[in-house]
């Protein structure tokens, strides 16, 4: 899959990089800053379109979540729980939950959504998202872009040794799962006691 990304990133560049940045996460950043580092991509210019991508997928979710609530609540009725704990983080931190929501796994489509159902305002939605989007982008581009010697060695390691690289890829993945519902059941049982949620 790294593979793919990066032929596609040296073959069309910023257009791949921000349709990637809509559908996906943190990947198509460090590919990103992969090839920054190796003189593919202009790292600056890769943080704006990155950014931009990333800040266009978020508005798309709350838009769904202001326009679509009858679809959101058939759609996502397994997730209620999810739902329920966006809310909470909303009310309680306000629009620091919007600036930090690209961090928290599981949550990070769930989130404007949840937003977008709410009465919030989209201008201060989209600004707020617009810049937690744009420093999601530096931070994780200029990281890879550091340790791009790196993480070039790390995946010629991992496709050398393909047979010892997915198990710890997927305990890591595991690891993540596990903490997520680890925090979800410690804000529901709290919040449960306050009774603030049934």
């Amino acid at each position: 899959m790294e593979e793919t990304l990066l032929h596609l990133l040296r073959e069309y560049g910023y257009i791949v990089l921000f349709f990637w940045s809509i559908l996906e996460g943190e990947l198509g950043l460090i590919m990103a800053g992969i090839l920054s580092h190796t003189g593919d991509m202009n790292p600056f210019l890769a943080i704006f379109i990155a950014g931009l991508g990333g800040f266009t997928g978020d508005q798309i979710y709350f838009y769904i979540g202001r326009y679509s609530k009858k679809y959101i609540h058939k759609k996502f009725s397994k997730q209620r729980r999810k739902f329920a704990i966006a809310h909470l983080l909303l009310q309680k931190y306000g629009w620091i939950v919007i600036f930090l929501q690209r961090y928290l796994y599981g949550l990070r489509t769930v989130i404007p959504m949840s937003i977008g159902l709410t009465r919030y305002n989209a201008k201060k939605f989209a600004f707020i998202n617009l810049i937690s989007a744009w420093v999601w982008a530096a931070i994780t581009i200029i990281l890879a872009y550091i340790f791009g010697e790196e993480l070039i060695n790390v995946l010629k390691y991992a496709k050398a040794h393909w047979y010892f690289a997915l198990p710890v890829a997927g305990l890591v993945l595991f690891a993540f799962y596990r903490l997520s519902k680890k925090i979800e059941e410690n804000l529901i049982n709290r919040d449960r006691r306050r009774g603030k949620i049934g």
